[in-house]
């Protein structure tokens, strides 16, 4: 089982990489936070034999070409270990804090992908760049912008996904499905899964050549008192926003996600928090030891991928993280 776990920011990247390798982790990956998503992993890729990934970059604040480069240039810097994970986010972070469009998102995502590859394969082969789609429109790449054939091959495209529509879609244009942290083991195997498997039979694709990477929100106990809180405020967060209402919907609990979404409006993150029951706690996240942690883990994935990333509120304890890689090595 092949165990990634997120780089927080760019200061100790190289530092905190290192550290997760020699704990175990087989890779490092980021996420759209509070800094930005390529510069840590332009320095962990300096760290020899670990992955790196983006999950996700949000795509479409970016335009395909600019992607196209940062993805390039990682590739080459990690020497073929990075992927570029992209995601949609939700409407109103596009459209409120990046002011960009998010119509029709799954069909802008599929197209995006297109004009990747189309960038891509003129720099592999020197064939003329010519993408004219409904959203994105590249006709010129004079040699002055061009990087030439990267030694690794271009990048792997991995695309985060909840909704069917989406996952599907992913399915079939996709290297890799990137699996949303705010869910269960229920969900991926009967909502995700199918999803994954429509997708690919309607592009003729084998599941050989299509890696899905479940995300799992880890919290491992300390004997705290308040052990847990901070996951708990993160899955109030979560849960308030309509588009993960179907994962909240596959358990009976689609009535608290208005109750949360109307509580986020106002401001009340604590009562949001104390909503978040035992129950819905263990079953969207892993939580209690580090062997308990595992056990979860090699439930949810079992059969469905041999690589995840765990998710934490914070960065996660080297010495956890090694118990939960050693536990996973266990149970096989």
């Amino acid at each position: 089982m092949k165990v990634m776990t997120a780089l927080f920011g760019p200061t100790d990247a190289v530092d905190r990489a290192v550290a997760l390798k020699e704990a175990g982790a087989s890779g490092v990956f980021t996420f759209e936070g509070p800094h930005d998503v390529f510069t840590p992993l332009v320095l962990a890729s300096q760290v020899r034999g670990l992955d790196v990934m983006s999950n996700v970059a949000i795509a479409f604040p970016r335009n395909p070409v600019q992607l196209a480069h940062q993805a390039y240039d990682l590739q080459l810097l990690s020497e073929g270990r990075f992927v570029l994970g992209l995601g949609t986010q939700v409407r109103a972070q596009i459209e409120k804090r990046y002011g960009t469009e998010f119509d029709r998102p799954v069909e802008r995502m599929t197209e995006l992908v297109g004009a990747l590859r189309a960038v891509f394969a003129t720099w592999e082969t020197g064939e003329r760049l010519d993408f004219r789609g409904e959203y994105y429109r590249h006709t010129l790449m004079t040699p002055t912008f061009v990087p030439g054939p990267n030694p690794y091959g271009p990048p792997p495209i991995y695309l985060g996904a909840l909704g069917p529509r989406l996952t599907r879609a992913t399915a079939e244009v996709a290297d890799g499905l990137l699996v949303m942290p705010f869910g269960s083991t229920k969900f991926l195997r009967e909502s995700t899964m199918p999803a994954v498997r429509a997708g690919l039979a309607a592009a003729g694709r084998n599941e050989d050549d299509f890696e899905v990477v479940p995300e799992v929100i880890v919290s491992v106990a300390t004997g705290r008192d308040d052990d847990h809180v901070s996951t708990r405020r993160l899955l109030a967060f979560y849960g308030s926003t309509p588009a993960y209402k179907p994962v909240l919907d596959a358990h009976g609990w689609g009535d608290l996600q208005p109750e949360l979404n109307a509580m986020s409006k106002q401001g009340r993150w604590q009562e949001m928090t104390a909503l978040i029951s035992d129950d819905i706690l263990h079953t969207i996240a892993a939580c209690g030891t580090p062997a308990e942690v595992a056990a979860h883990i090699r439930d949810r994935v079992d059969g469905v991928s041999d690589r995840l990333c765990l998710y934490q509120t914070g960065p996660i304890a080297t010495d956890a993280l090694t118990q939960i890689v050693d536990s996973l090595a266990g149970d096989r």
